[in-house]
């Protein structure tokens, strides 16, 4: 093999963020800045000489040729066999269950989640570690340090590899190998959930769906399993060809955005069931005729009747829930007496505990959820969870959960976002907010007397790492919350993030429209952080 060294110079925005680098196309288009980033990726690895590495993205644009390129820097670095999905397609939780079920060193999954691609749009990569879950902090940060100090990077001088082709090829000694994108995927589902019941109840008509695949990865997917081997009618996954700018829209499955679906959902004749997915198939919308499913209600569900599914027949071992998700899920563990976590924002943060099997469902308030099955969260997973538990129940999704609500008390909630907030504003409205944290204490509005007020701090009770500052925390007495965070999602300025939580009993007030009855909430938070006062707007960007 014909390996060549080239001469760079780092780049100093290169810092991973809660899910890899995300940056702008034209940045990752910049002369050798994709090249740095994965240089730097296979500098801070050790003992992978040999071993097989994973490769898949979203589809998103940008996908292809960055494979290509991710293709020789990895042979040249001495990678002995690289696995890569048909057309450089690869849902996220399919390639978490690659890397598991080869026994991969590791993987490189190209996407940027839920945010829009395009040229002018977002494009993203991150590294995966043998467990099949995204690399832990100390990676990330060895990683930065590396693109701080990079003066060189290594590619293989071979041609271009036909990515739609499935077989296997030799290029220098490394095996390179197409795989079919849905097949290990499909399989893996097939053993975790009933399909002969979901087949039944299907054929019947019992269960009808519609599957807002957003022109996203989950497609291909979502089609083979509901479409061809559940026996759903055709066209119940629409939006199923995945596109590079995902038709024009924004994949992420909220009500804000997969509006088709949701007229679908609450118009005439809605079908028993709806749902979509992200771009890279890691989250999931859950929706009944009529009605939404909240993510940290559809997670508290999911564990409030685990052995329902062949695969959690036996129960779980515990739970785990990201700080700002509800607490709705806490209460079910409280009630069935299993261990709950509360982790930082990031999927990552999860991956100990399963590893350790100290949880089996875990999940978070950013549509997303998942189990030990991989280490992702995985969109369609919960899609066939939901499926699965209407066709045992024989309910609607609607009696599901009202059924919850009545047992277990309703956390009504809901996230306000605002995007694109300049950086030293979003800056100033946490230093603001962390200037208060000490008199909160004992302070009163109305209803709401403030019980606690901190910065979220995170020791992994694995390996004991800690994570500080990790959003910040208003705890009222009557177990109302309100949390506000900076994401690291997004590529242009910052999102601050308000979640807002009020728990309910009374059954006679379950359902409440969420804004009217966390009305007190927001403005107590409006109070607290400013961010309409600073920035000048009138409300949030987005309200999920």
């Amino acid at each position: 093999m014909t390996t060549t060294i080239t001469k760079t110079t780092p780049y100093d925005d290169q810092k991973p963020g809660t899910s890899g680098l995300r940056k702008k196309v034209k940045v990752f288009q910049q002369p050798k800045y994709l090249e740095n980033f994965v240089q730097s990726i296979f500098d801070s690895l050790e003992d992978f000489q040999g071993k097989t590495l994973v490769i898949g993205g979203d589809g998103r644009y940008f996908n292809r040729k960055a494979i290509q390129i991710i293709i020789k820097m990895a042979a040249a670095n001495g990678f002995g066999e690289l696995i890569i999905g048909q057309g450089g397609l690869l849902s996220t939780p399919a390639a978490s269950n690659i890397i598991r079920k080869y026994n991969a060193f590791g993987g490189i999954v190209l996407s940027a989640s839920h945010n829009p691609g395009g040229p002018e749009e977002d494009f993203g990569i991150k590294y995966n570690v043998s467990n099949g879950g995204p690399a832990p902090e100390k990676f990330t940060d060895k990683l930065y340090e590396n693109t701080k100090t990079i003066t060189g990077y290594k590619k293989a001088r071979f041609g271009d590899i036909d990515l739609d082709l499935i077989g296997e090829v030799e290029k220098g000694g490394v095996k390179i190998r197409i795989i079919d994108s849905v097949a290990d995927y499909a399989e893996l589902m097939a053993k975790i959930f009933d399909f002969d019941l979901l087949k039944q109840s299907i054929h019947n008509g019992f269960i009808t769906l519609r599957f807002d695949a957003m022109h996203a990865i989950t497609g291909p997917y979502a089609k083979h399993i509901l479409e061809d081997t559940l026996g759903a009618a055709p066209g119940s996954v629409f939006n199923a060809v995945p596109l590079e700018d995902f038709g024009g829209g924004h994949p992420d499955p909220n009500m804000a955005h997969a509006h088709e679906l949701c007229e679908i959902m609450f118009g005439a004749d809605a079908p028993t069931f709806g749902a979509a997915s992200d771009g890279d198939g890691d989250r999931n919308m859950v929706m009944g005729a009529n009605i939404f499913v909240t993510p940290s209600d559809s997670l508290a569900i999911m564990a409030a009747n685990a052995k329902l599914i062949p695969a959690y027949a036996k129960g779980i071992s515990g739970v785990a829930r990201s700080m700002p998700t509800s607490q709705a899920v806490d209460r079910v563990a409280d009630k069935l007496s299993l261990p709950c976590y509360e982790t930082p924002t990031g999927w990552k943060f999860f991956g100990n505990l399963l590893d350790a099997d100290k949880i089996t469902i875990c999940g978070e308030e950013s549509f997303g959820s998942g189990s030990n099955h991989v280490r992702e969260k995985d969109g369609l997973w919960a899609v066939l969870f939901w499926l699965n538990l209407i066709a045992r129940k024989r309910e609607s999704v609607e009696d599901i959960v009202h059924e919850h609500w009545q047992k277990y008390g309703r956390d009504i909630y809901c996230r306000h976002d605002y995007e694109a907030v300049d950086s030293e504003i979003a800056n100033g409205i946490v230093a603001h907010l962390r200037s208060q944290l000490s008199s909160l204490p004992g302070k009163s509005w109305g209803d709401y007397e403030v019980k606690f007020a901190d910065e979220f701090s995170y020791t992994d009770p694995v390996d004991g790492s800690v994570s500080s500052n990790q959003g910040i925390r208003i705890g009222f007495v009557n177990g109302s919350r309100i949390v506000f965070r900076l994401s690291g999602t997004g590529t242009v300025g910052a999102t601050l993030r308000i979640y807002l939580e009020r728990y309910e009993r009374d059954v006679s007030k379950h359902d409440q429209d969420a804004q009217v009855a966390l009305a007190e909430l927001i403005e107590i938070a409006e109070q607290l952080c400013e961010v309409k006062k600073r920035t000048g707007r009138t409300e949030p960007d987005v309200i999920t």
